[in-house]
């Protein structure tokens, strides 16, 4: 009986929250002709600042207009400006690490894969000294700090990905502490490496494993030495010169080289007692070119204002870019499309536009935003946290769509992150309503909570939720769960951020449709109440939306 309270607190948290009431708005036929345009070859892969930039824009710009919405960006317009700063490792590039006079050398994309994001015209880092700082975490609200005070000015870290419990076997101390296998933000990339570079370090490696990044190497490379980051007013300070991923092997090899070995460093790691350990006697250099520039980007964003408190809003997104033109795979094919990911999504935030303007004018604003440099690091929806155009703290609830699955309708909804925040129970009130079930990610090792747009606006204290069909197979109608896992597995295997991941004529979007018709529910019974959703206890946003607790009546 000891889960009668918890039972009874989420029974009560639900209880308050507005009914839903069911409705059918989305046309998968009308979405698809929204992703197949997205993805066509004119759009040349939807990079940000490139020509194909320039075609998505001018399409957004004609869909929100057409929709009826009305300008929320910069200056009564649609759009926001995002200053992004772009890079490019130039051929040539030189990576190694040396022993004892001995060097070997590191080849981008089969060894390593380094990208820089500080605007210089060269990289050149000559014998810095390495340090193995374990997962390279300091968090002390869960008593863990990897550094220990070492320090790495002009050296480079070398880290773990995932969190210091990823591994953990029953009954050790770590087991839990950082969530078990549900991966929090400091299993990120993201957070390593600036970590490294609030540490001092020059550069960081992170060794890469599949599972416990949740993306096989190729995923790593997919960009081909070119960087993004929004444009800092002191890019030294807060980026590495150089931050790049090394394969297992590589990076088991470079740590034999100082003695020790990847396989019982990874258990040393998981204990708090841990200390960082020194590579004696090993080097790492690099040399490289480095092209930069200025990217000005854009986010695309509208609304519909409310009737009663217009201050207050309801946000739906989706991010517009994919990855441009690469390297030709073995079709010969080099436009990165970006179908699935995100035109699909970006179909969802036009036709929930479309249904909120036949509603008519709600109790609060709702607003639509299309972001850009998603795929370069959630870098629009960053840059919209930080400058917002509608106030967060009044911001009831953002809704995110990224890569909607594309096998036809299911028996559930799967939902990421599940357990955050009170959206939950609104999901699984507005699935009933379709005969479907809320099933939670299969897979929370991935990360993939700290790996979409809605994230950004969640460290400012937003409430979130995310629809994405990455999270696990869904229990599709034909096929069961089996065929959902087996659609989940060939994209993430062949397509995810390739050539593959194209527009298909037998696609079946109907279960994409339901899941925009979900948020359509969710979203107006928000938007028609002054319901404010909760992010439940415990969870790592509750303590930042609280500090606003006093500006929501």
């Amino acid at each position: 009986m000891r889960f009668l309270p918890l039972a009874l607190a989420l029974f009560a948290q639900a209880a308050a929250l507005p009914a839903i009431a069911q409705t059918k708005i989305a046309d998968p036929a009308r979405m698809d002709a929204v992703i197949k345009t997205l993805a066509s070859d004119a759009f040349e892969g939807r990079s940000p600042g490139s020509a194909g930039e320039t075609r998505t824009v001018d399409y957004l710009l004609a869909q929100f207009k057409a929709a009826g919405l009305q300008p929320a960006g910069d200056k009564g317009s649609f759009v926001q400006d995002v200053p992004l700063l772009h890079t490019q490792i130039q051929s040539g590039a030189r990576f190694s690490y040396a022993v004892k006079g001995e060097t070997t050398a590191l080849a981008q994309v089969q060894d390593l894969y380094a990208i820089s994001l500080q605007p210089q015209d060269k990289v050149a880092i000559k014998d810095a000294p390495l340090v193995f700082v374990g997962y390279g975490v300091t968090a002390p609200e869960r008593g863990w700090d990897d550094f220990k005070g070492v320090d790495l000015k002009g050296k480079v870290a070398v880290m773990l990905i995932n969190d210091p419990d990823f591994e953990a076997q029953a009954g050790e101390p770590v087991a839990g502490k950082f969530g078990g296998q549900a991966m929090t933000y400091y299993g990120r990339w993201i957070y390593k490496f600036e970590e490294a570079a609030r540490r001092g370090a020059v550069a960081a490696l992170i060794i890469h494993e599949t599972p416990g990044a949740g993306y096989g190497w190729s995923t790593v490379t997919a960009p081909g030495g070119e960087g993004f980051d929004i444009v800092r007013a002191n890019p030294a300070r807060e980026k590495v010169q150089l931050q790049a991923w090394i394969t297992r092997d590589a990076g088991a090899a470079l740590l034999a080289k100082a003695g020790l070995d990847l396989d019982a460093l990874k258990v040393q790691a998981r204990s708090a007692a841990f200390r960082p350990a020194p590579l004696d006697g090993v080097t790492f250099s690099a040399d490289f070119g480095l092209t930069h520039d200025q990217v000005m980007s854009h986010n695309i964003i509208g609304k519909l204002p409310g009737k009663t408190h217009p201050e207050e809003s309801v946000m739906f997104s989706a991010h517009w870019d994919a990855f441009g033109i690469g390297a030709p795979d073995a079709h010969g094919d080099r436009i990165r499309r970006g179908a699935a990911d995100d035109g699909t999504g970006i179909a969802g935030v036009l036709e929930l536009a479309r249904a909120f303007k036949a509603l008519g004018p709600t109790d609060r604003t709702t607003v639509y935003a299309a972001w850009t440099a998603e795929e370069r690091g959630l870098l629009g929806s960053e840059l919209y946290g930080l400058h917002p155009t509608v106030s967060l703290p009044k911001m009831a609830a953002n809704f995110t769509m990224d890569t909607l699955q594309t096998a036809g309708p299911s028996h559930d909804v799967v939902l990421i992150g599940y357990g955050q925040n009170q959206l939950d129970e609104m999901l699984a009130k507005a699935a009933a309503g379709q005969d479907r079930t809320v099933t939670p990610d299969a897979h929370p090792e991935r990360g993939l909570f700290y790996r979409a747009d809605h994230f950004p606006l969640a460290k400012h204290g937003v409430p979130v939720l995310i629809l994405m069909g990455l999270g696990g197979g869904p229990d599709l109608v034909k096929g069961g769960r089996a065929a959902g896992e087996a659609w989940v597995n060939a994209f993430t295997a062949n397509c995810y951020h390739k050539a593959c991941d194209a527009w298909r004529s037998d696609w079946d979007l109907t279960g994409a449709a339901q899941d925009v018709d979900l948020l359509y529910v969710m979203g107006k019974a928000i938007a028609t109440s002054r319901t404010w959703p909760q992010w439940k206890a415990g969870s790592e946003f509750k303590p930042v939306r609280d500090e606003t607790a006093g500006l929501r009546k």
